[in-house]
């Protein structure tokens, strides 16, 4: 029998507050044991019973949601989920709650919040369930600041859809460009490029991963699950602590040495190439793997215009999201590098790569910016660790 979520819903409006338990209740995995109005409320809830997660509004009355999850997170550590009309503008106050120790955004709309629940419920119920296996390291929460942010979220459905009713078909990245042609991988060149997949807890990973970087790396391109209107932002602090310049992505950004370019949020991004130069494609289209940005997209597109040239990571994360695209990029012929379980905070993209065989070698987080740089400067791959 499947363990049952225990959620507390921390908001101040009574009608969100009703919504939203319909919504998670709706799922037999979830039971939402209590719910609160304000913080003082919540303290009191947690005091009768601990919840696996909790989502939680930022603007309260009282005390606010950010207030209240450092409090939290000094005392009793506990996945929580910002659920606020804040995250639809990507705003500072929004990535302060995340640097505090929240674990993943729903980015309510300030009009027709109940509407938008309900349309909504799968990727509500991800994010909920994704939270709940995340893994909370008190003692670095208590210490600093931490970007935990999982980014479950399936984006943005059309309008008038109901997944209420029915449960959306899983597309795979056939719905926005075609395998890569079977033994035609691009040979290898001088310049090689990165790859990057993360989900659950990858924001906090990909500070760490490229923090320590040179400003001379090659050229990168990351998928992180997140939000609309909330990569720029993301991007926008990577900047201020990386050596290697970090922007948001748009349409024909060359990759280059020195640059990392995150996927916006709710586009796929592509690894293109026009004679020598990489650069970047963002599109809509379809969901794949539920998702958009989609990892296996990004993967796939590397596979057929990178081949060996490609580094490809998968970095911590729910679900299998980008598994499919690192074997199609390891037949290409790139170095395929997946995080290790101990330094996830969710190891399902992971260990779903790695059990499709695609997956050259398993390492801790902190190895991962190490073994790019050995990779960048080495000629053979045989001689690192390549599988054949």
């Amino acid at each position: 029998m499947a363990r049952i979520i225990k959620v507390l819903v921390v908001d101040d409006s009574a009608m969100v507050r009703q919504a939203l338990t319909a919504v998670l209740e709706s799922d037999p995995e979830i039971r939402v044991i209590a719910t609160a109005p304000d913080p003082y409320v919540a303290a009191q809830k947690i005091a009768q019973q601990l919840p696996d997660v909790i989502t939680l509004d930022v603007e309260m009355p009282r005390m606010d949601g950010i207030t209240f999850l450092r409090k939290l997170m000094s005392q009793h550590p506990v996945p929580v989920v910002i659920c606020s009309s804040l995250a639809q503008f990507g705003s500072d106050t929004v990535m302060r709650a995340l640097e505090s120790g929240a674990v993943d955004i729903i980015a309510k709309p300030a009009l027709g919040v109940r509407d938008f629940l309900m349309e909504e419920r799968l990727r509500i119920i991800d994010v909920v369930k994704g939270a709940a296996v995340a893994r909370l390291k008190r003692l670095q929460v208590a210490a600093r600041a931490q970007l935990r942010q999982s980014q479950e979220h399936l984006a943005e459905p059309r309008r008038g859809s109901s997944l209420v009713h029915g449960v959306p078909p899983k597309l795979n990245a056939d719905v926005v460009l075609p395998p890569p042609p079977i033994g035609k991988a691009m040979v290898r060149t001088t310049e090689r490029v990165v790859v990057v997949g993360a989900s659950t807890g990858g924001t906090e990973a990909l500070r760490s991963f490229l923090e320590v970087l040179p400003a001379d790396s090659p050229g990168i391109v990351v998928v992180q699950h997140m939000p609309e209107n909330f990569t720029a932002s993301f991007a926008k602090r990577l900047d201020s602590l990386c050596r290697m310049d970090v922007k948001e992505a748009v349409s024909g950004d060359s990759v280059l040495r020195g640059r990392v370019l995150i996927a916006p949020g709710n586009r796929h991004t592509l690894l293109k190439r026009s004679g020598a130069r990489y650069l970047v494609e963002v599109v809509h289209g379809e969901l794949v793997s539920r998702h958009r940005p989609s990892v296996d997209v990004l993967f796939r597109s590397a596979a057929t215009y990178a081949g060996s040239n490609a580094i490809g990571v998968i970095m911590t994360g729910m679900g299998d999201d980008g598994a499919h695209g690192m074997r199609e990029m390891h037949v290409a012929g790139a170095f395929t590098l997946a995080q290790d379980e101990a330094s996830c905070v969710v190891f399902g993209m992971p260990a779903e790569a790695i059990k499709l065989g695609g997956v050259d070698k398993v390492s801790p987080l902190d190895q991962l910016a190490h073994w790019v740089t050995k990779l960048d400067q080495t000629e053979d791959w045989m001689h690192v660790g390549k599988k054949r």
